[in-house]
C-alpha cells in the first residue's frame, strides 16, 4: 500500500469544496449503497488509457478532452450524449488527419456532476442560500429546499453515469464511429456553418484513403479496427470524495486500487493543496490522473505535487492541465514547463483555455470570447515550441447542442446573441461550430510543430 494510503485516508486531511450534509446518517447509508454497486469502468480500461497517455507524454499522440462543464439530471438524454460524442469524433478526425497524429479521446461525461464554487453561498436580492455544487450534490433552483445537499443524489448520478457509459460504448464500438460514416457526423445546424465546406473537403480526402484501402483488398472484415471503431474514455473532477471513495475497488488482476467511477480523474485548481484531502485521495489510486495548473501555482510547488502524485515518474500517469488565461501564458506557464523539463519529469501537458478566460458580458451573462480561447491555445503551443517540449492536448468545455454561450467564432456570436440559447447551469460552453473551428486551428498548430513527422520523432529519440 502506498505510504499508509487507503481509500478513506483522505478523511484525515483538510478537505476543500465538500458539501455540508445536514444528515450524516443518510450520507453514510448512501455511501454504503454506492459501495455495493457494480463498477462503472474497469481497471484494464484505465490501464489501456494510461498506456495511450504514455504515448502522448512521449510526443507520439495528442489528447482531446471535452464535454459539459457540469452534467445535468434534467437535460439527460440519448440525443445529447450522441451529439457531444459526434462533435468529439469530428474534432478528433480533423486533428488526426490535419496534424498527422493519433488522438486520444476522452469525454467529460458519465460522472462530471460536482463543481467547485468560489463561495459557499449565493445571494439573490436579500436571500442567501448554499451555492449550487452540481446535480449529484444539490439542485440548481434558487430555493431553500433545492439547495440542501442530498446524498441520495449520488445514487442518481451513478445510474445516469451507467446509462451514459452504456450508450458511449455502443457508439464507440458498434459502428457509429466507423470512418466510413465521417460525413454523417455533421450535426444538422452545422450544415449551414461556414466550416461545412472545409470539413467536407477533409471528409472527401478520408473517403479517398478508404477507397484506396478497399482497392488494395482491405475492406469488410479485413478493415482495421481503428477504421471501424474507436476507443473512448471518460473523465471528471475528483471532487465529491465520499462518492469517489465508495467507487474505489481493488483490482483482482494487479491488487491495486482503482476509482471505477471514471477512467481518468483530475484535481482542480481550488483543491490541489499539498496536504489536502483531494491530493491524498488521488495519490493512491492507479488510474491516470490530472492536475489543473493555475497562474498562482509556483514551479517548486508543482514539482512537490508531482513527487506526491507520480513518485515513480511513470509516463502516462500524470497530466498537467494548464488554465492560465490568454494574457498569462508566457509569464506564468512557461516557467512551469521549463521547471518540469529541467527536473526530468514525464508528464502530459494539456491546455484548458476555458477557465482562465471567463468574463461577464455587458448583457450580464458569464461568457468566454472565442479569440481569447484560441489565444491561450496559441500561447500554449508557442511556449512548447520555445522550450522544445510536447504540447500534449486540449481540455475543453463544449457541447453538441446549438447553444449561444461563448461569443465570437465563425458565426460571429455577439453579446446580444447570448440570451438566445444560453442553457448551461454553470460555465459557458463552446457549441459544435466553435468546437469544430477550434479543431481546425489546433490542427494547423500541430502542422507547424510537425509533430506527426516520423523522421522528426526518430531524430528526437536518437538525440535522447
Amino acid at each position: 500500500m502506498k505510504n499508509n494510503w487507503s481509500p478513506d485516508s483522505w478523511r484525515n486531511k483538510p478537505a476543500q469544496q465538500l458539501p455540508d450534509y445536514p444528515d450524516m446518517d443518510a450520507l453514510k447509508a448512501a455511501e454504503q449503497r454506492v459501495t455495493g454497486l457494480p463498477p462503472l469502468v474497469f481497471a484494464g480500461e484505465a490501464r489501456n488509457l494510461k498506456r495511450k497517455l504514455a504515448d502522448v507524454a512521449m510526443g507520439k499522440s495528442f489528447l482531446l478532452q471535452g464535454g459539459d462543464c457540469a452534467e445535468s439530471f434534467a437535460e439527460f438524454g440519448a440525443d445529447k450524449i450522441r451529439d457531444t460524442f459526434r462533435v468529439l469524433l469530428q474534432m478528433s478526425v480533423v486533428m488526426t488527419f490535419g496534424g498527422s497524429i493519433p488522438v486520444v479521446k476522452m469525454g467529460r461525461m458519465a460522472g462530471q456532476f460536482a463543481k467547485p464554487r468560489s463561495s459557499d453561498t449565493e445571494t439573490q436580492g436579500d436571500v442567501t442560500l448554499p451555492s449550487y455544487r452540481g446535480d449529484n450534490v444539490n439542485g440548481f433552483d434558487f430555493t431553500a429546499e433545492a439547495r440542501i445537499p442530498d446524498p441520495e443524489r449520488m445514487i442518481q448520478g451513478y445510474y445516469q453515469s451507467a446509462a451514459t457509459l452504456n450508450l458511449l460504448r455502443a457508439f464507440a464500438h458498434g459502428g457509429y464511429a466507423d470512418l466510413n460514416r465521417v460525413h454523417g457526423w455533421n450535426l444538422d445546424f452545422v450544415n449551414d456553418s461556414p466550416l461545412t465546406e472545409r470539413y467536407e473537403q477533409l471528409a472527401a480526402e478520408i473517403d479517398k484513403s478508404l477507397a484506396f484501402m478497399s482497392a488494395c483488398g482491405i475492406s469488410g472484415d479485413k478493415t482495421p479496427e481503428l477504421v471501424r471503431q474507436t476507443d473512448f474514455y471518460t473523465c471528471h473532477e475528483a471532487l465529491l470524495l465520499p462518492y469517489e471513495e465508495a467507487m474505489t475497488r481493488i483490482d483482482s488482476t494487479t491488487g491495486g486500487w482503482y476509482d471505477t467511477s471514471a477512467h481518468f480523474l483530475w484535481i482542480g485548481a481550488r483543491t490541489h493543496q499539498l496536504d489536502g484531502a483531494q491530493i491524498e485521495f488521488v495519490r493512491g489510486i492507479e488510474n491516470p490522473i490530472g492536475l489543473k495548473c493555475s497562474p498562482a501555482l509556483e514551479p517548486d510547488t508543482l514539482i512537490r505535487l508531482i513527487d506526491i502524485l507520480n513518485p515513480a515518474n511513470e509516463p502516462g500517469r500524470l497530466t498537467l492541465i494548464s488554465r492560465m488565461g490568454h494574457e498569462n501564458v508566457e509569464e506564468k506557464f512557461a516557467p512551469l514547463v521549463r521547471k518540469v523539463k529541467e527536473e526530468g519529469r514525464h508528464v502530459v501537458w494539456s491546455c484548458d483555455p476555458m477557465h482562465g478566460n471567463t468574463i461577464k458580458s455587458s448583457s450580464g451573462y458569464k461568457t468566454r470570447q472565442f479569440d481569447d480561447v484560441m489565444g491561450e491555445i496559441k500561447g500554449f503551443f508557442a511556449v512548447h515550441r520555445a522550450e522544445g517540449t510536447h504540447p500534449g492536448g486540449i481540455h475543453l468545455e463544449l457541447t453538441g447542442q446549438n447553444v449561444t454561450e461563448c461569443t465570437g467564432g465563425a458565426e460571429k456570436l455577439s453579446d446580444d446573441d447570448l440570451s438566445a440559447r444560453y442553457h448551461t447551469v454553470c460555465d459557458p460552453r463552446l457549441n459544435a461550430n466553435q468546437a469544430l473551428e477550434l479543431a481546425f486551428l489546433v490542427a494547423d498548430e500541430l502542422k507547424v510543430m510537425d509533430i506527426g513527422n516520423p523522421l522528426k520523432a526518430l531524430q528526437a529519440a536518437a538525440a535522447e
